[in-house]
């Protein structure tokens, strides 16, 4: 067991610093040009921007990962969202921070390729689940732990952004003093959609309108926070809340899926997001807000694993890495498209918009979950298999799914396009 954390600790101390320095860029962004007198949509379109980077980047980052390697190709991706986090504390321009997002979006899929092929090479099948764990624990704990370098330098609007850029150019070094040899990153074998919906309609609508929900969260929800009244340093204890309640509930909704019909289970997470997303639109702020939070990270954030499972308990094992690969490109796609539906909706409905949106979306998905609960048979208990924690990053996170422990080497199977 130490052996093995001793073999991936460099990449994982890596992920959790680069997360700790960008984690929190969206939050910040949309709140600067809140500040700045930028429209809803301006802001959402900025959001949208990234999301749109990461599809890029999961797709195209691979090709100069293969042609420079591992380590030269994160040092670069790294340098060149370190050097865009500067020019943020330099120039405010709304277009301007929209093109940096979007560069942003295609180092950090890069950054996301390089450590999660790494770490697809290091496991073997035994250890995969457990390399999963520790990657997911260091990706979030950076993502939440980064959200409080919002209350950095109030007296200089600079200071976040600098110290976002230190801790982003910090990153480059476990991966770059590294003894662990790099893979060679290959092709991977495609899947079609209409295969993937074939298999499991509920499964695939799900990952993309979880999508959505998650897209428009990170994109807006920071506004929505300070329109409520939150200073400063509670918006950043709001996002870091529901980050953290996103991994506290996945292990137990997992488990009851494991056990009964997952179909049910991603049915009444469904059910229970709109609840949420409901009371958090007519919320007018106080304790509640950040139980509610909690509450809604906790099940939103197990939707898209849940999703992978059930599409999984219906393909072959051969077929469910290549899916898995498919249905986060479909989630990145769902999230360039969620933070104009919300500020769509925040423009229209003013700051209940944005969970209004989220409401409609999973109302959307829990009538169609219904019709497929009707129109369909469970798949037998004794054929489901087990739920993992998945991270919707790139396709090669898939790699890391013990689902796939059959499969042929990681490094053949790493880019879906």
């Amino acid at each position: 067991m130490l052996a093995m954390i001793q073999s991936v600790r460099s990449l994982l101390v890596a992920i959790f610093v680069l997360m700790a320095g960008s984690g929190f860029l969206s939050t910040l962004v949309g709140l600067r040009l809140e500040r700045a007198g930028s429209g809803t949509m301006v802001i959402g379109l900025v959001a949208t921007a990234y999301f749109g980077g990461l599809v890029l980047g999961a797709l195209r980052a691979g090709g100069v990962v293969r042609r420079v390697g591992h380590i030269r190709a994160f040092a670069a991706f790294v340098a060149l969202l370190s050097a865009s986090t500067l020019i943020y504390a330099l120039v405010q321009q709304p277009l301007l921070w929209g093109a940096l997002r979007f560069i942003d979006g295609v180092c950090v899929a890069g950054v996301f390729i390089c450590v999660e092929s790494w770490l697809g090479d290091r496991s073997e099948p035994e250890t995969r689940g457990t390399i999963l764990a520790l990657y997911m624990v260091a990706l979030y704990a950076g993502q939440a732990l980064g959200q409080l370098l919002l209350n950095v330098g109030r007296g200089d609007p600079a200071v976040p952004f600098v110290v976002g850029s230190i801790l982003i150019s910090l990153a480059i070094i476990p991966v770059c003093l590294t003894r662990s040899t790099a893979p060679v990153l290959g092709e991977a074998a495609t899947l079609p959609l209409r295969r993937l919906f074939d298999a499991s309609p509920l499964g695939v609508a799900g990952a993309g309108i979880t999508g959505l929900v998650l897209g428009a969260f990170y994109g807006l929800a920071a506004i929505y926070a300070r329109r409520l009244g939150l200073d400063l340093g509670a918006t950043a204890t709001f996002m870091m809340t529901v980050i953290l309640g996103g991994v506290a509930l996945q292990w137990p909704l997992g488990w009851l899926s494991d056990r009964y019909d997952r179909r049910h289970v991603i049915i009444g997470c469904f059910a229970a997001t709109l609840a949420v997303s409901a009371a958090l639109a007519m919320l007018p702020g106080g304790v509640l807000l950040l139980g509610l939070g909690a509450a809604f990270g906790g099940l939103s954030f197990a939707l898209y694993p849940l999703c992978v499972a059930h599409v999984n308990d219906r393909l072959l094992p051969s077929e469910r890495v290549t899916a898995s690969s498919q249905l986060v490109l479909l989630y990145s796609v769902g999230a360039a498209l969620g933070p104009l539906g919300a500020a769509t909706a925040m423009t229209l409905a003013g700051t209940a918009g944005l969970f209004l949106f989220i409401a409609l979306c999973t109302a959307l998905m829990l009538g169609f979950g219904l019709l497929r609960l009707a129109a369909s048979a469970p798949v037998p208990a004794l054929d489901q298999q087990d739920f993992q924690i998945l991270p919707r990053t790139t396709p090669t996170a898939a790699l890391l799914d013990p689902a796939g422990a059959d499969e042929p080497g990681p490094a053949a199977q790493t880019e879906s396009s």
